[in-house]
Formats: C-alpha cells, structure tokens, sequence
C-alpha cells in the first residue's frame, strides 16, 4: 500500500512538482493458510465479502479443495482464475486474460485480488493488478522456495514481451504477504534445488551465518524440503526456519532501501551478470537456479583470482553448489557468451558492470574495472577447476522441463508432480495429475502439486 505525499511550487518558467511515496506492506509466517483455524487471511476479505483469486492449474489441482471449504467456512464468495504460468506463458496475453477475469469479476478499487503461487504467477498477475485502474491492491501466497524466499521480498512485476525477460512491467507492492513453507511438502526436489540457488546467492554476499547453516545441512534440506517433509529431523526443521526467516529478512534490508532500484549497485544482483544468456542459449534453457550457480560460481573464481575471496573461502563455495546438485558451468558458456552477456548488462547498468562478488564470504563489493581479457583467462581457469568437482561442474536435473515453460504433454513432469504429491498425502494413490485431480485438466507448471517457479532478476 502506498500514501503520496507532494507539494507543487512556482518557477520562473513554470512549476516544479516534488513527491515523496510512502510503501509499506506486511509478511506473515503463517502455517496452513489455508487452514480454517487461520482466520488471517480470511480477514482480509471479510469486508468486501468475496475474493477473486488468480492461481495456477496445478496448485489448484492440489489445493482447490481446501482453498474452496476455507473460504466458504468465513462465508466468502469465491471466483478462481486458473492459469498456465511459465516462461513460455508469461506474456502479455496470459496478462489480459487475468484483466478480463477481473473486470468481469467487477472488482472494486482498492479490493485486493488474491494470488497465489510461485514467482512467475505473482510475477504476471501483480502485473495486472498494478496496470488494472493503475493501481489495484493484491495479497501475496507464494508456494515455491524461489517464490517465498526471492520473489516474494520484491515489489517488481512483470511479463515478458518478444524475446526479453521481464521487458514490460511495474514497481507494485502488495498489501499482505503470506509465507507458508508447508506448500513445500508438493514442491519436486529440482525445483527446491532451483530455489536453494538464491539462498546461497544472499548468504554468500550478506548473511554468513545462514550460509553456514546451508553449508552444514544442503543434502538433508534439499531432500526434506526444508523440513516440512514427514520424518523430517528436528534439527534440520530449526536450521530451515532460521534459514528462510533470516534469509528473508536479509533480503527485505538490502531490497526496501531500494524499491525502485535507483541505485544499481546491488547486492542481490550476484549472479545476475551473465545468468540471462545460460537461460536463452541452450537448446534446452537452463534452470534459473542453475543458471544463477554457474554465474556465482564465475564469479567467485573472478573474485578469487583478484585476491578477493581465499582460495579456501572459493573452494568451499563452489562444493556446497555441487553437494545441492547445482551446476557450476556450462558447454556454451564460452568467450562469446562472455562478451555478449557483458555487453547487454552494461546497458542495464548505466555502462557499468556492478559485478556484486563476495568478499569475504558473508559480505560484499563490486567489480567495475574488469577488463575482456581478464574475464577471458578468469572463465578459462574456472572451466579448468570446474572439470574437478562431480559431473564436471554440471548440475543435476538442471534443465527446464514442463515445470518452468508451461507446456502440457511431459508424461516424465506429470509423473513426478504425481510422485511429490502422493509423497506428502497430498493426492490419494487412486488419482493422477495428468488426469486432472478435482475433474480438472491443464498444463503443468512447476509444484508437483503446487505450482512451479523461476525467479528473476
């Protein structure tokens, strides 16, 4: 929610107009949101007496159920706009069909729709929202580890438009967010490793404690979906609490003071150099988690040939990508990739490259003065230490699938949503997501229940 404050005042030649934007907006930990003893949620809505809710097909599949007793335990009126969100669909037209929805919806100024999903839906239909009217208010529930931990913390919403990420979109915070880790029971193991890539980006630069707490528990957090899988050990559940509440609240102190992203120095921005190109130039695209690990992983040799991070500080690093499966390089990540990537984030960053490194593990600085042949030998070198870890620095299940693009016929994809789900008691063995659970049929997107995700930058 915001609150404009301006005054207007007399030039010689006109007048000058001076605003200032006061934002604000909450996060709650809540568990079962969808819960009917959790009326927090629901109190949102009691005065407006309905919700419209914009969701994906198959967080609908998993949750609709629930999400319909909730509502209808508070007395709630509830429309549901279902969509297919991925890359692939993260575009303008799936932007007009949620407009459509909610003009037919009849939705009333300052009415909050409600999202829920992962970072792509909330991605799409914040967008909406911020463009319907200029300016209508939205409640947050991401699903995903990318969604609650990344997406969630920023106020940027966007589709995508020709070839170009996130070209079209808007600065637009919600009135409410609400963190439920428990979606995570649903999520596919590669998408939690996709997620975990952004937890080591903010921990390496900004938060060595939490890195510690990955480096000490990254298989069993990994495995469990941090902790909220059955079984799941205590001790793992606490690290995974402190981990996400600290690893978010990092976030919000580096991100708040720059909403807009005025300033372009960025510590969140580690990783964000050339990680665009691994997503557009495979045949295949990469992961977003993976893709990020490879350019963290670059840069950290960077930073380790300038004298900046020890070669023990490195080596740790670039072993704690490899033990959660992350990849570390890549075949096509070669000069030319390098000098293309270069060239198109020096444009996003006002002829600067703002290459965030960490220095030492925990904290920050930036890079400015690298020059092509220094990159050149600094990506030869790191090709040469990636070639001794497991795989050869590549990651596991690292490439997008249904999952993240959106489309509808990958037996494999549906089978792992089915295996997830039924995994957490979530989907009875007798049903199928390729079937369509609750008589429902659509496209795969992300959750092996719940939807699916990748953030950006």
């Amino acid at each position: 929610m915001s609150d404009l404050k301006a005054n207007v005042q007399e030039t010689k030649n006109g007048f000058h107009v001076e605003g200032y934007e006061k934002i604000e907006y909450d996060f709650a930990f809540v568990d079962g949101v969808f819960d009917v003893a959790n009326s927090n949620l629901a109190d949102c809505y009691k005065s407006w007496g309905r919700v419209l809710a914009v969701t994906d097909k198959n967080v609908f599949r998993l949750y609709g159920a629930k999400i319909e007793k909730y509502f209808k335990h508070y007395n709630l009126e509830l429309k549901v706009h279902q969509t297919s969100i991925g890359e692939k669909a993260k575009t303008i037209e799936t932007f007009l069909e949620i407009a459509d929805s909610m003009t037919e919806f009849g939705i009333i100024r300052k009415e909050p729709v409600l999202v829920v999903g992962g970072g792509l839906v909330t991605d799409v239909a914040g967008f909406a929202c911020a463009a319907y009217r200029r300016n209508t208010n939205f409640i947050r529930v991401p699903t995903t580890v990318i969604g609650l931990i990344d997406a969630s913390v920023s106020i940027k919403v966007a589709v995508n438009y020709g070839r170009y990420k996130n070209r079209l979109g808007a600065y637009h915070a919600p009135l409410h967010t609400f963190l439920d880790f428990t979606f995570l029971r649903t999520l596919p193991v590669a998408q939690v490793r996709n997620g975990f890539a952004e937890l080591i980006k903010i921990s390496s630069c900004s938060h060595l404690q939490v890195f510690d707490l990955l480096d000490k528990f990254c298989e069993q957090l990994i495995d469990s979906r941090f902790g909220r899988a059955d079984g799941s050990s205590t001790d793992v559940r606490k690290a995974a609490d402190t981990i996400n509440r600290e690893g978010i609240y990092e976030m919000l102190k580096l991100e708040t003071p720059n909403l807009h992203e005025i300033g372009l120095d960025r510590v969140i921005a580690y990783g964000h150099t050339w990680s665009p190109m691994h997503e557009l130039i495979p045949e295949t695209p990469l992961r977003h988690g993976h893709a990020i690990s490879i350019d963290m992983a670059y840069s950290a040799t960077l930073a380790k040939e300038r004298g900046l991070l020890s070669d023990q500080e490195h080596r740790r690093l670039l072993n704690l990508f490899s033990r959660a499966g992350l990849s570390i390089d890549h075949p096509q990540f070669d000069d030319d990739v390098l000098d293309k990537g270069t060239a198109a984030i020096l444009k996003t960053r006002d002829g600067l490259l703002r290459l965030a490194v960490p220095s030492p593990l925990g904290s920050c600085t930036f890079l400015n003065d690298l020059s092509p042949q220094e990159l050149k030998d600094a990506l030869k070198r790191h090709k040469e230490i990636a070639k001794t870890y497991p795989r050869e620095g590549a990651g596991i299940e690292a490439y997008v699938d249904s999952s993240d693009t959106g489309y509808t016929d990958l037996e494999t994809e549906n089978l792992s949503v089915e295996n997830a789900a039924k995994e957490a008691g979530v989907l009875p063995a007798s049903d199928t997501i390729a079937n369509g659970v609750y008589g429902m049929k659509g496209r795969i997107n992300g959750h092996s229940g719940p939807n699916g995700i990748k953030a950006q930058a």
